[in-house]
């Protein structure tokens, strides 16, 4: 089992990636197109297909990766990230935003707490 912590790393493809790929595939394609982060770190990257109708993620546990999909049974996905730069490809979102888009919801509508701010 995969368990989302808070303090995991999640990066979203914003561009459409083909789903005939599989792991190896993925994985290719973040060395690529990120090369500043390492697969290998426990970062979970999210991909979304043309129709939005699905989203496969690949995460590193420490053995090995794990291919993940959802496919909805009906519609589409409503939302996905847009990059936050204009050359960027990816962008980041949170554990609980991610929560959020699993269930097909959106993470700017969603009424969440503020972040955790150490007090000084």
């Amino acid at each position: 089992m995969i368990a989302i912590t808070p303090h995991m790393r999640v990066l979203c493809f914003t561009k459409v990636v083909d789903f005939r790929r599989g792991l190896d595939g993925l994985l290719g394609l973040c060395r690529t197109e990120i090369p500043s982060v390492d697969p290998f770190s426990g970062t979970l990257f999210l991909f979304c297909n043309r129709s939005r109708k699905a989203i496969k993620g690949i995460v590193y546990d420490g053995q090995g990766f794990w291919l993940l999909m959802k496919r909805v049974s009906t519609g589409k996905f409503s939302f996905w990230p847009k990059a936050d730069k204009e050359d960027s490809v990816v962008a980041e979102i949170l554990s609980r935003e991610l929560s959020v888009l699993l269930w097909n919801g959106d993470p700017r509508k969603a009424l969440m707490g503020e972040d955790f701010k150490k007090l000084e």
